[in-house]
C-alpha cells in the first residue's frame, strides 16, 4: 500500500512540475515581449531626438536635401528591406539606420541595405545614394568601422544630433 501511495505522490508531483515550467514558459514568453516592446520604444525616441536636424546636418556637409521620410519598407522579387529615416531631394538621398547602441553587425546590415536599395526603390535609381548611421551610444572603434565603409555617423550632443566624421569626410555614393 505504500507503494501505491509514493506513486500517487511521484504522479502528483510530475504534474505540478509540470504544470509550473508551462507557467514560468508563459511568463519568459511575456516578458520577451515586454522588453522587445521596450526596445522599440526606445528606438523611436532615438528617430525623434535624430529626425528634426538631419536636414540641417546634411545641409551643411553639403547635400542640400529638404525632405525626411520615415520607415520605408519594400520586397520585391524576394528581397526586402526597411530604411528607418530616408533623407531626400530632387537628386540626392541619405539613408540612416537608427539604433539606440551602434555594432558593427548594424553597419553591416545597414551596408548590405543600401547595395538593394535601389532595386527596391527603383523611384530614386537616379538619386545620388549615402548612407548613415545614427545611434545614442556609439564606440569609438564603432565610428571608425562605420566611417571607413563610407558611412555617415550621427550622434548625440546635448539635445542634438551631430555629424561625427572627422575633417574631410568623403561619403561612399550608391
Amino acid at each position: 500500500m505504500e507503494t501505491t501511495t509514493s506513486e500517487s505522490d511521484l504522479g502528483r508531483a510530475m504534474r505540478e512540475l509540470i504544470e509550473q515550467s508551462k507557467d514560468t514558459d508563459r511568463r519568459l514568453k511575456a516578458l520577451g515581449q515586454q522588453i522587445g516592446g521596450l526596445g522599440n520604444r526606445l528606438g523611436e525616441f532615438v528617430e525623434g531626438v535624430v529626425r528634426p536636424g538631419l536636414v540641417r546636418l546634411f545641409r551643411e556637409r553639403g547635400v542640400d536635401v529638404h525632405q525626411t521620410l520615415r520607415d520605408l519598407e519594400a520586397s520585391r522579387d524576394g528581397e526586402a528591406a526597411q530604411i528607418d529615416l530616408l533623407v531626400v531631394n530632387d537628386g540626392n538621398a541619405v539613408a540612416v539606420e537608427v539604433k539606440s547602441r551602434l555594432d558593427p553587425s548594424d553597419v553591416d546590415d545597414h551596408m548590405d541595405r543600401l547595395g538593394k536599395f535601389k532595386r527596391l526603390f527603383p523611384q530614386y535609381r537616379d538619386t545620388r545614394l549615402h548612407g548613415a548611421v545614427a545611434a545614442m551610444v556609439i564606440s569609438d572603434d564603432v565610428a571608425r568601422y562605420a566611417e571607413r565603409r563610407g558611412l555617415f555617423i550621427i550622434g548625440q550632443a546635448g539635445d542634438d544630433a551631430v555629424l561625427l566624421n572627422s575633417e574631410g569626410f568623403e561619403p561612399e555614393a550608391w
